[in-house]
């Protein structure tokens, strides 16, 4: 994948072909321009003591729940425990946001299960040493799995179709401030040609089958985990390795996620 020239940020997909649109005046990419010295500088701040949701000892209890739950891959444990969750969730909900359920996030979209994150995160990894390379997510959302994966892979780009959870995603994300992280707004069905070929495709929707586009840029050796429809109705996760020798397809534990859809809106 090196040589390969990096797509410009930010980007707009809803048109599958034909030149891209024109970056207007002034706008940059990324989360915005990039601070002043003086404002880049960081603050200090007290090392919390209780266990309120800014407390690492509330996110260590639930990485505790997660290794419990068998997830044992040190590198997805210290992401989980280092992305704020409650960030990523509105206030009202903000109490259950160390809690490994899913939490609606608005326009009928969901934040997943911390469990079922840290489960696709780790099987993306598959073991292998050091970080992955540059990883396609489909389903933005509220940005939470964008930002985890952002600490194991060198580059993450992720896409959303609805414009509302889009500039939600860039609200949540931006004072993270993730070089790594690409948003963009557009059809996930279709993928993102342009930053193929990609080490693994992570989807937070499901549908009857995996788009072709997705297996067309997944790299040679990559990875591909996704929820699909079974046979009986619900879902399971599939795990889809590109070999030499061809595809190798693994269903896993049944899932629940929000269905796959193309188109924006």
């Amino acid at each position: 994948m090196t040589g390969k020239p990096r797509p410009s940020f930010p980007a707009r997909l809803d048109r599958p072909s034909g030149p891209a649109p024109a970056r207007p005046a002034g706008l940059q990419p990324n989360f915005g321009p990039k601070p002043s010295a003086a404002a880049a500088k960081p603050v200090a701040r007290p090392t919390p003591h209780g266990v309120g949701l800014d407390s690492q000892a509330v996110r260590m209890a639930m990485v505790n729940k997660l290794a419990a739950q068998g997830i044992s891959d040190p590198r997805v444990l210290a992401a989980m425990g280092t992305i704020e969750r409650h960030r990523f969730v509105d206030s009202a909900l903000v109490i259950q946001a160390y809690e490994d359920t899913s939490l609606p996030i608005g326009l009928g979209q969901t934040i997943s299960k911390p469990g079922v994150v840290s489960r696709m995160a780790e099987l993306l990894l598959n073991g292998q040493p050091g970080k992955l390379g540059r990883v396609l997510e489909i389903g933005t959302g509220c940005g939470y799995q964008a930002a985890v994966l952002s600490l194991l892979a060198t580059e993450v780009y992720s896409i959303e179709r609805l414009r509302g959870l889009h500039d939600k995603a860039r609200e949540n994300l931006r004072p993270l401030r993730l070089p790594n992280v690409h948003l963009l707004f557009g059809d996930g069905m279709v993928g993102f040609a342009k930053g193929a070929p990609y080490a693994a495709i992570i989807a937070a929707a499901g549908g009857e089958a995996v788009p072709q586009a997705w297996i067309d840029q997944l790299a040679v050796g990559g990875r591909l985990v996704a929820p699909v429809a079974t046979t009986g109705g619900p879902q399971a996760l599939m795990v889809i390795d590109k070999t030499p020798q061809g595809l190798r397809q693994t269903m896993l534990e049944a899932v629940h996620f929000v269905p796959l859809k193309s188109g924006i809106a």
